[in-house]
Parts: C-alpha cells; sequence; structure tokens
C-alpha cells in the first residue's frame, strides 16, 4: 500500500532552483493547440523549450535534449511516427522523457493504440488527468474530451498500479494532485480553478515536469515539485480582469517564482 505525504515547500524548492540554474534543453512533441503557451511557461521557469516534430529529426535532437515531452492532444499519424521515434531513442539514450496520453479512452482506439506502444519505451513519468490515468489502466471513466469527470483521489489506486507495473512515476493532476511511484505518494494542494479554464495549462505542466526531471536523481520529487510550482503560481496569479489577463498572470508568477517566495 503507497503512502502518501503532503508536499512540502522547502522540498520543492531545491528543484525549482535546479531548472533555474541548469535551464534545461525540453524537447516538446506536443499538440498544435498549446505549443505557444507551453514554450513561454518553460521560458517562465528558466527552461529552453524546442518544438522539432520532423519523423527526419526527432531522433537526432532527442539525443542533444536533456529531455523529451510528448503529448497526444492533437496526434496524428504523421505526428504518431515522430513521437514513436522520440520515445525509442529517449529509451536508447536513457533521456528523461514525459508521457501526456492526453483523451486517452475506449472511445478513442486510435490514440490508445499509440499509447501503448510508447508504453514499451518506458516513460519516466505519465501525467494525466483522473479520467485519463483511470483508462490507460483498463478502469471505467468519465472524461470530456481532454477534461477528467473523475477526482485525482478516485484515480489514485489506478496511478499506484501503474507506477509499480511500468516502474515509472505517475502524477494525477486535478483538485488535488498526487504523484506516486507505486509505493511513495505525494500529494499537493492548492491551485486554483481558472487554471481548468485556460487552455494548456495540464499540458504546459507535463513540459515542466519534463523540465523537473531533467537533472536529477530523484523524479518522484521532481516531479511533485513541478505540480506544486504550478498550483502555487496559479493561486497568485490574478483573476479581476479575466481569465485572458489570468493565462499572462500565471507565465508571470512562474517567471518571479524563486524572487518572491
Amino acid at each position: 500500500m503507497s503512502i502518501t505525504k503532503t508536499l512540502l515547500a522547502e522540498q520543492a524548492l531545491p528543484f525549482i532552483q535546479q531548472v533555474q540554474q541548469q535551464q534545461p534543453l525540453v524537447h516538446c512533441i506536443t499538440n498544435d493547440v498549446v505549443q505557444n503557451f507551453t514554450a513561454n511557461i518553460l521560458l517562465a521557469i528558466g527552461a529552453t523549450p524546442a518544438m522539432v516534430i520532423a519523423e527526419e529529426e526527432v531522433s537526432a535532437f532527442v539525443t542533444i535534449a536533456n529531455s523529451l515531452l510528448i503529448n497526444l492532444g492533437t496526434v496524428t499519424r504523421d505526428s504518431a511516427n515522430s513521437m514513436l521515434l522520440a520515445a525509442d531513442q529517449a529509451h536508447k539514450n536513457q533521456t528523461p522523457w514525459v508521457l501526456d496520453p492526453v483523451a486517452v479512452s475506449t472511445v478513442l482506439g486510435y490514440r490508445s493504440e499509440i499509447v501503448t506502444q510508447l508504453l514499451a519505451y518506458k516513460p519516466t513519468v505519465i501525467r494525466g488527468n483522473a479520467s485519463e490515468i483511470l483508462a490507460l489502466n483498463g478502469e471505467a471513466s468519465s472524461a470530456k474530451g481532454p477534461d477528467s469527470q473523475d477526482s485525482t483521489k478516485s484515480a489514485l489506486n489506478a496511478a499506484n498500479q501503474l507506477a509499480l507495473k511500468h516502474g515509472t512515476i505517475v502524477a494525477i493532476t486535478g483538485d488535488i494532485d498526487y504523484v506516486t511511484d507505486g509505493n511513495n505518494t505525494y500529494s499537493i494542494i492548492g491551485g486554483d480553478i481558472a487554471l481548468t479554464k485556460v487552455t494548456g495549462t495540464g499540458c504546459s505542466l507535463s513540459a515542466m515536469v519534463a523540465a523537473f526531471i531533467a537533472h536529477t536523481n530523484n523524479n518522484l520529487l521532481a516531479t511533485a515539485a513541478a505540480c506544486y510550482m504550478m498550483k502555487t503560481a496559479g493561486e497568485l496569479a490574478t483573476k479581476q480582469y479575466g481569465l485572458g489577463s489570468y493565462a499572462v498572470a500565471l507565465i508571470d508568477q512562474l517567471s518571479i517564482f524563486t524572487i518572491t517566495h
């Protein structure tokens, strides 16, 4: 049975500082909707984003990147080939990588097939919402497209099973974030409902996780630290002018995080 602890700020801050100091190069194969926002989020936390997606280039680029993100949001046959090539190279090179199984479900069989193939390349971290984690573990889930209708607590047992089965870290993000290796679990509280109203915050968090695991031997704490940073910045970002300025305020808060906290 997994032991759950609440992540403390002092546990997260060293990983946040490490990203800013190391400035990891994060290779992002992500969905078309969020590329610009994801790049800006990575720049805000001190990382360097690169959106290299051509089949002819992905394998070579993985060899120079510090980490890799694969996000299935707008997967196509061409992008799926690039994802599989990149994951294969990451596995061969022992480059840490994050799998974000956006909208995986029994209804969308093609992306489920691609996810199954990607899992063979041993992602360092799987980051998804509760519905995605439940579906990935072969359990019933309730999703509205890429949005979860399940609570993260309801998916915690599935996350533990997935982590043990695939030898990986699983992060379920939502009302409360849970990050587990199957034996030890960190919970991260906080955040703001506005984070669910801005396109790309979850996808960008997966990119942040990729940055955080680029230079560490503690992938569990590093992943939890990325979740902590996003939740805290989400709380601090002002909502008084609406969601458009909130998205910018979120980037602002991430960019000044170590100065003000």
